[in-house]
């Protein structure tokens, strides 16, 4: 069958653009370290890559609000101990002044005393973060965690304005964590704490009387119970802190794992990519040479 000279060129032409092409995609590969540039140089590999990188993606916003959570944590925490610690000042105060061998002077500077830490507990409550949002308000936070109405009767004007529901916080695959916690019993010790402080103030107050032992008890009975559920909500953030660290860690294990995956699938072998390289050279020089010399012949050439 004879060719005619256009068809022959034609071909010609097509055969060297493919193999520029190829040789082209090679280099590329080659250039970037990349083993797929398209994905149809590997279905398969490419449907796992884009899998990967969606797990990837989800493991960084997990490990991001580990990150986020873990500090909003250590913030409730630091401020939870200054609280506790507010608390055992005034304990160790109430012991002192349900001693009977206390002079009137002795009482009105513990009421003083007394006074200062509730108005620190108060304060502590009520703190923002760097946003300006109320720690201690659980989802208002918007809102004071603890308000104080001075029109209201002794012994009432604290009022927990904040409420008790968590802020959770994705921090895996179906695993949340609450970022908040709640200091709601804090209220009813401030009233008892205000009423301790009026009764040891008034002139005169001696503590043997049965009432003001009556209200000095109460309040140290309050500060036990409120210290017990502090310390346990310390603990608490503290095995939150231990769960954050075992998930921060099985996340970036399984990011190794994926990144290596990742590499594997799509990292050029540099030593396949070379052969293959040399391949499409000679090849590509072969044909433009053979191409070159037929296009020289001419019928002349053979009469």
């Amino acid at each position: 069958m004879r060719i005619a000279s256009t068809q022959y060129h034609s071909t010609m032409n097509t055969a060297l653009q493919l193999a520029n092409v190829r040789l082209g995609e090679i280099m590329q590969k080659m250039a970037t370290g990349q083993r797929l540039l398209k994905p149809s140089d590997d279905p398969i590999a490419n449907v796992r890559l884009s899998r990967l990188s969606r797990e990837e993606a989800a493991l960084d916003q997990y490990r991001d609000n580990i990150g986020a959570l873990s500090s909003r944590l250590t913030l409730n925490e630091t401020h939870l101990d200054a609280i506790s610690n507010d608390i055992l000042q005034a304990h160790d105060l109430m012991v002192w002044a349900a001693d009977g061998a206390n002079t009137p002077d002795d009482v009105a500077a513990m009421a003083s005393s007394l006074k200062s830490l509730a108005e620190s507990i108060f304060y502590t409550a009520n703190t923002k973060d760097q946003e300006g949002r109320y720690l201690f308000s659980g989802t208002l936070t918007d809102t004071p965690t603890i308000t104080y109405d001075d029109t209201a009767p002794v012994g009432s004007r604290y009022s927990f304005t904040g409420n008790t529901a968590e802020q959770r916080v994705v921090v895996g695959n179906g695993v949340t964590q609450a970022a908040n916690v709640t200091v709601a019993e804090l209220a009813g010790l401030l009233n008892s704490m205000e009423g301790t402080v009026e009764v040891l103030g008034t002139a005169g107050t001696s503590v043997n009387d049965p009432a003001v032992r009556a209200q000095v008890t109460g309040t140290l009975d309050l500060l036990d119970d409120t210290l017990d559920i502090v310390s346990a909500t310390i603990s608490r953030l503290g095995g939150q802190q231990n769960i954050l660290a075992t998930l921060e860690n099985n996340h970036a294990n399984v990011s190794l794992s994926n990144q290596q995956a990742a590499l594997d699938l799509g990292q050029l072998d540099y030593g396949d990519a070379a052969v293959k390289l040399n391949g499409y050279t000679v090849a590509l020089q072969a044909t433009q040479k053979a191409y070159g010399a037929v296009s020289q012949l001419s019928l002349f050439d053979v009469l």
